[in-house]
């Protein structure tokens, strides 16, 4: 049984700041929490951390769009279809519900408050379609720029708050907690500052994770640089459930540039290309989705991400490419302006030329346990976005359900918190006696990631993920090498990497079927027998544990489960 640390080893807290309420990440999610707390709660002090600047997390990268039933043709319950379809069997139908139901409303809201979303010559707005979905209800922006519009609209309105005090550079270590457990706030570490500089703490009545996804576990990743598991890995030293986290999405495709060994973070082909009618092939251009599933190059992510990667093993390549060059020139300038500017930049024309892609980890559908108003299960402790697990995606996430599970969940933790904020005591000295600090070698970072790619990426099989575990259990353990690691960011970004990627492997190898985007090549098959959640926790010595738990009864499952 792995053992991991219950707390980073970190100095002493050298400052500290009060608020009602902190929101710790600045993408849609953390920004929709602060703008709707405040609404919520006028007179509410709300502290927003976010760990480098406001507009560097992933909702800027997002390219594709929102998805919402807003057209007269939709439905929300055509919406929830497609979404527990793409689930397979393991969405949580109230939470998909709440998401398809209160969606619209968002998304308008979200135009209201100045967001410029792309419509059509009689001015309604402009919809297309994804993978997954058989309506077009995807809204987007700038044509391939929507997470970037999003942002830009969500920090204007930040901004024009002077209620709401903002901490950028700002890396969050651990949570506060009470005598009784309650959350109480958070250690934070902050550079360049001024009196805010180095460790120190920010106590708090509620805490709302927003801290997005941790792509950066693997090799080759659509995330940005700052996504290393943060809030997740800071949830299980906290003691909190985390769940489902076998269940990465690798985005079929990436945009290949460089060589073989080409890591960090990759260039997005947005889904949207495909909605718009591209499609994949290999190098002699013969089409790679034909006669796989019935909707083709616009199947779930899952399905195209494992049949490229059947391809390119059988053909021994590392890459295939999307055509769009049937699109014609004023069709992809008009929809596709930020990917042609990428693929040009590389020497790729997607008017002339195929693009290379690949798959690469894209989005966490598992993250810290959340129920439908965000609540965990450490009282005070709220999450929402990516670093959640509402139930809303399942097995597999639907193509710009994110944005949208964001905007939804954001905002009915804020309508949670009007009903009374929690009142917690103040922090005690550790979290619960929780007491066992530990840092990892951030060298070992790019063996790391690359041993997660190898071992738990698109193909998993039992040798591989053994493998990853005893790997896992060496990398970065300074009890194994007696080196001495200092404390900062580049040590706690490395133990937050090594301990989600431990439960992640942990539950991967638990996790005895194919489903998803958990893809077990020993276990080809889904089984009816793990249709349910696999729950990990840290225990107060730092020992982590996986448990079962069935997934009750449902006839809205999409009809698929097995």
């Amino acid at each position: 049984m792995p053992v991991l640390p219950t707390r980073l080893g970190a100095p002493r807290a050298g400052w500290t700041r009060h608020a009602d309420v902190v929101v710790i990440g600045s993408g849609v999610a953390g920004l929709t929490a602060v703008l709707r707390v405040r609404a919520a709660l006028p007179a509410s002090r709300v502290l927003l951390v976010t760990k480098a600047l406001l507009d560097e997390g992933s909702t800027r990268w997002a390219q594709g769009g929102i998805a919402a039933a807003l057209a007269a043709e939709d439905s929300p319950d055509d919406h929830l279809r497609d979404t527990l379809v793409a689930g397979v069997g393991l969405c949580d139908p109230e939470a998909v519900r709440v998401l398809v139901t209160e969606g619209p409303g968002r998304v308008r809201e979200l135009a209201a408050l100045g967001a410029r979303f792309d419509r059509t010559a009689a001015g309604e707005l402009s919809l297309t379609r994804e993978g997954g979905h058989l309506r077009n209800r995807i809204v987007h922006a700038g044509g391939d720029a929507t997470g970037l519009e999003v942002e830009r609209a969500l920090i204007a309105a930040l901004r024009a708050d002077e209620g709401v005090e903002v901490i950028e550079h700002a890396l969050v270590l651990d949570l506060l907690v009470d005598a009784d457990g309650h959350a109480a706030g958070a250690t934070l570490h902050v550079l360049g500052e001024g009196t805010r500089d180095g460790v120190g703490a920010v106590t708090a009545r509620a805490v709302v994770l927003a801290t997005g996804g941790m792509g950066q576990i693997y090799a080759s990743t659509t995330n940005p640089p700052v996504s290393t598991g943060d809030g997740v890995a800071l949830a299980l030293r906290a003691g909190a459930v985390v769940t489902d986290l076998e269940f990465v999405q690798f985005h079929p495709t990436a945009l290949r540039v460089g060589n073989a060994g080409s890591a960090g973070q990759q260039p997005l082909v947005s889904e949207a290309m495909r909605g718009e009618g591209a499609v994949l092939v290999d190098a002699a251009g013969e089409r790679v989705m034909d006669g796989v599933h019935p909707l083709a190059d616009l199947a779930p992510r899952d399905v195209v991400a494992k049949q490229m990667s059947r391809v390119m093993a059988a053909q021994g390549v590392d890459h295939l490419y999307l055509d769009a060059r049937h699109l014609g020139e004023r069709t992809i300038l008009r929809r596709f302006p930020t990917i042609t500017a990428q693929c040009r930049s590389h020497g790729i024309d997607p008017v002339t030329q195929p693009i290379p892609v690949a798959p690469a980890a894209h989005y966490a559908s598992g993250g810290v346990r959340a129920d439908t108003w965000g609540r965990t299960s450490v009282p005070g402790l709220y999450a929402c976005g990516e670093v959640a697990c509402t139930g809303v995606h399942g097995a597999n996430r639907l193509a710009s359900n994110s944005l949208l599970e964001g905007l939804v969940f954001a905002a009915r933790i804020a309508e949670h918190l009007s009903g009374g904020l929690p009142s917690p005591g103040a922090p005690a000295e550790t979290a619960a006696g929780r007491a066992s600090a530990g840092l990892a070698d951030p060298g070992e970072r790019g063996d790391l990631a690359r041993t997660m790619t190898d071992g738990a990426g698109v193909l998993r099989g039992a040798p591989s993920l053994v493998a990853t575990a005893k790997a896992l259990a060496g990398i970065g353990d300074v009890r194994l090498t007696r080196a001495t690691v200092t404390a900062g960011p580049e040590a706690w970004e490395m133990t937050n990497l090594r301990t989600v990627a431990t439960a992640l492997v942990a539950a991967a190898a638990a996790r005895t079927e194919t489903r998803g985007s958990h893809w077990r090549e020993d276990f080809a098959d889904a089984d009816a027998a793990w249709r349910g959640h696999l729950l990990a926790r840290l225990d107060p010595d730092g020992a982590l544990g996986v448990t079962f738990e069935p997934a009750p009864a449902d006839e809205t499952d999409g009809g698929k489960t097995p």
